[in-house]
């Protein structure tokens, strides 16, 4: 992951809404720009809107209306396979439960995850292994998820997210099913692994986390009612 210029734009939306079905109205025409490099936290009360606003930045989701621009690329005419594309090679996606095979080895969770990148298995293993010494669990490449603690898969999710070199790093309450500590230990990581360069969005409940980003967006009822810098 290489670091960039400061000014130049990682995620853009602007005016984006998202309605669901029976007239849920998720995002109310948000406008925001983060920049590459940029770290920071996204906090509100549930029902706020901030899972829908990063599932729309991941491409994971497409905005009822509005402009999504996601590494400098307009997204809304995008077809389904291009976006899958653009996930599978810049951005790394890291999320409350941990999502791994219980079957599967960690070395082999984490090359799965680069399935889509069309490298082959020797290359994606190889990155695997070298993402998860990079996280710490050089000395569990074999263990499965049942063998590993709560803050060991989620740094096997950590390692899955970044073994491509994403440019942009997405996280849905990452500490949510970790003791404190652990969680702790998370965000020191993923603040360490953002300082070589990604971009970091990460969604929290917990204030005490979020003011240790550098830049904190508050979001109410489907809009941006704050954002500050420290």
């Amino acid at each position: 992951m290489e670091a960039m210029a400061t000014d130049e734009v990682a995620l853009r939306l602007r005016d984006v809404t998202k309605e669901y079905p029976g007239g849920v109205h998720a995002l109310r025409g948000v406008s925001v720009d983060i920049g590459v490099g940029d770290q920071v936290a996204v906090v509100g009360p549930s029902g706020s809107g901030k899972t829908t606003m990063l599932t729309v930045l991941g491409t994971l989701e497409r905005p009822s209306a509005g402009v999504v621009q996601v590494a400098g690329r307009d997204v809304a005419g995008s077809s389904d396979v291009e976006l899958a594309g653009l996930r599978a090679h810049e951005i790394g996606f890291v999320f409350q439960g941990f999502h791994l095979q219980d079957t599967m080895s960690a070395v082999d969770n984490v090359a799965n995850g680069m399935l889509y990148t069309g490298e082959p298995l020797r290359k994606r293993r190889e990155a695997a292994r070298e993402a998860l010494e990079r996280v710490g669990l050089g000395h569990r490449l074999t263990h499965r998820p049942p063998q590993l603690s709560g803050g060991e898969r989620q740094r096997v999710a950590i390692a899955r997210a970044i073994a491509k070199r994403p440019v942009i790093i997405l996280a849905d309450e990452p500490t949510g099913n970790l003791d404190s500590s652990s969680g702790q230990e998370v965000i020191s990581l993923l603040h360490e692994l953002a300082a070589e360069g990604a971009t970091l969005v990460l969604i929290t409940h917990d204030q005490g986390i979020a003011e240790g980003f550098s830049r904190r967006i508050q979001m109410r009822d489907g809009e941006i009612v704050g954002d500050e810098r420290q």
